[in-house]
């Protein structure tokens, strides 16, 4: 095992280096980057922050706007999308008259909302909330959004807009008065704001002063039909104590406890639950740099990524999110004859058909996208991701062990996906859209697949398909190899390809690479010496691709780095470039997809479960490190 380093030698050496790579990379991109950092040179963070129940997901800006808002599922329309439209996404805002300063936070340990608002005449607190609780033996979760508008000091007038709109913004909805509420109609299913603030004067658009609490209920569906006032306060009473004893049932070392639960509960509300599916993000087409065309809709649930989140959730303790998803892979993999998609809709929806919108996008960066492409993709490394996440149902004891007649029918039609797949080349995680290589990526997954096979054979004490997963692995072997740069004393990015990739960090994660061993070490700083960027980031990659070069780095990569220095021993470095990673989250501690190795800005869809989910895994790797220095 390698021995630690200081703190000071180990940073100082690497950002020289870095920023050396770093160098050589805007040198060869030209004058064209050059002019792209000059406009970049200001940090950029996400100004809002994310409410939500497991039913659907709320991004409230610090100006009390909800900016983004689908329903009645997570992949639907916006009922409010002024993030990528400000004038036909709509709106839903509690504003003062004039200038204002505004200061955002979470109740402790719960995805609760605070806004507190201070302005010339005073100062007021909006709470916003998605109710969800304990009823009648399950958890109510109702598509309601609810906002608590409260005065702090003196008499400030508020002014509450609520426009709605559907079908991406090109229906405006007509909203009739009622005596206690507003109803907006054309969205198909009915929209109503339930509130005791003067109906006339948020349909005029006029100011109300605030001299007690109040109150502002919005429905897609079902209405609310209760007192408003006690409803909304014992609604949020049983959602705080909800949340609350969430994360009192989180096992988390006393180590980044607070970053930890705070990605918890972000991970927790990026699961639909009704399905069990995890989606990368609720937001599309933020892009991952501005101008660079990289406009993703990120809504569904990517296959590859439920190893890691499943080990997420299993580093914690949370069973039920686990069983959850894994029942969402196991009726897809039931169900799929053929090849598997390396995304699926959150009901496993296999029709995920890519379009633009005419909005004007995101600070004006076009085009908008909804659906994804990459669901027609090749991407094999998604078998051995699959047979991965079915793993613990034959290894975890949580689950309880049932005699599976299908067993293995299901083993082996993984099996031969991943024989059927072997010897040809695919786009890779990176879902690279017009050229396809033999990824060292997918080879790994392929032999940790199998190995996963093999372990579960045993289980189930079938010889035969031991014996096949086993004659897989070893081809799945000499396939990582051939990847090997023995010059360079590296594991590239593919078969044949110069190109060296993030990715092949997980070849000492996951083991194929013994991290005490040298060939471990060697791997690694090779790949540092290309890909790392100052202040801990990490590039996916830095060569070409269908959109040119990238402009920015990639999070969780930087996150996986640090797992790989923790794994080989380098446990000071690993903390050093950890906690610098924090600084990168918005505000709240939220995180986003991609960052800005020249200046920190966040960019890409947001808050990014991906990234959450690397940050919980490595403040894991590094707590056990700690306390069992033999854990790799």
């Amino acid at each position: 095992m390698a021995k630690s380093v200081k703190k000071k030698t180990t940073t100082n050496s690497i950002i020289a280096s870095a920023k050396k790579a770093d160098q050589a990379v805007k040198s060869a991109k030209g004058t064209e980057k050059a002019e792209k950092s000059v406009k970049r040179s200001k940090r950029h963070t996400y100004p809002f922050g994310l409410i939500g129940n497991c039913s659907y997901l709320a991004h409230i800006m610090t100006n009390t706007n909800i900016c983004w808002m689908c329903m009645p599922r997570f992949d639907s329309s916006f009922i409010f999308g002024g993030l990528v439209d400000q004038q036909k996404g709509g709106a839903f805002s509690i504003l003062p008259e004039g200038k204002f300063t505004s200061h955002q936070y979470y109740k402790e340990n719960t995805n609760i909302l605070c806004t507190e608002i201070t302005c010339s005449e005073g100062r007021y607190k909006v709470t916003d909330f998605a109710p969800r609780f304990n009823l009648y033996d399950r958890y109510f979760k109702p598509l309601m959004l609810i906002r608590k508008v409260e005065p702090l000091d003196g008499n400030p007038r508020v002014k509450v807009t609520c426009k709605p709109v559907a079908e991406y913004g090109n229906k405006q909805l007509d909203a009739y008065p009622a005596s206690n509420h507003i109803d907006y109609f054309g969205a198909g299913n009915p929209i109503r704001l339930t509130t005791d603030f003067s109906i006339n004067h948020i349909l005029a658009g006029e100011y109300s002063v605030l001299t007690d609490t109040k109150y502002l209920v919005l429905t897609y569906g079902s209405p609310l039909e209760a007192p408003l006032a006690s409803t909304v306060e014992d609604f949020l009473h049983k959602t705080q104590l909800y949340w609350g004893a969430w994360v009192k049932k989180t096992s988390i070392g006393n180590m980044y406890q607070t970053q930890v639960i705070r990605s918890a509960l972000v991970l927790k509300i990026h699961q639909y639950e009704d399905t069990g599916a995890i989606i990368a993000a609720s937001t599309t087409s933020l892009p991952e740099a501005p101008g660079s065309g990289r406009n993703w809709d990120y809504r569904f649930c990517w296959l590859r990524d439920a190893y890691y989140i499943l080990l997420a959730f299993n580093n914690i303790g949370h069973f039920e999110e686990m069983e959850g998803y894994f029942n969402y892979i196991a009726n897809i993999s039931v169900k799929e004859k053929g090849r598997y998609q390396p995304l699926y809709g959150i009901a496993g929806e296999k029709n995920l058909k890519e379009r633009i919108l005419g909005l004007t996008g995101y600070l004006g960066n076009v085009p908008v996208r909804v659906g994804n492409e990459a669901s027609t993709h090749i991407q094999n490394d998604i078998y051995g991701q699959v047979m991965l996440s079915l793993l613990p149902l034959y290894t975890d004891e949580r689950f309880v062990r049932r005699e599976k007649s299908d067993s293995s029918t299901w083993i082996a039609s993984l099996l031969k996906k991943i024989d059927m797949v072997m010897d040809e080349p695919d786009a890779g995680l990176w879902e690279f859209r017009n050229f396809r290589n033999y990824h060292c990526y997918t080879y790994l997954f392929h032999w940790a697949g199998c190995l996963a096979a093999i372990k579960i054979a045993k289980r189930i004490e079938d010889k035969k398909i031991e014996r096949w997963a086993v004659a897989l692995k070893e081809r799945a072997e000499a396939k990582i190899e051939s990847c090997y740069d023995p010059k360079r004393k590296v594991y590239q990015q593919a078969t044949d390809s110069a190109y060296l990739d993030a990715s092949t960090l997980q070849l000492i994660m996951m083991h194929y690479l013994d991290p005490a061993g040298k060939k471990a070490q060697d791997h690694l700083k090779a790949v540092e010496k290309k890909l790392e960027a100052p202040g801990g980031l990490f590039y996916r990659y830095l060569h070409e691709d269908d959109f040119g070069f990238p402009d920015t780095t990639f999070l969780i990569t930087a996150f996986w780095h640090v797992e790989a220095l923790t794994a080989v021993g380098r446990v000071e470095e690993a903390i050093v470039k950890f906690e610098k990673l924090l600084t990168y989250g918005n505000h709240l501690g939220l995180f986003s997809e991609d960052v800005d190795a020249e200046n920190g800005s966040q960019w890409g869809n947001f808050p990014q479960a991906y990234s959450h989910v690397g940050l919980m895994n490595a403040a894991y790797r590094i707590a056990q490190k700690i306390n069992n220095p033999n854990f790799f």
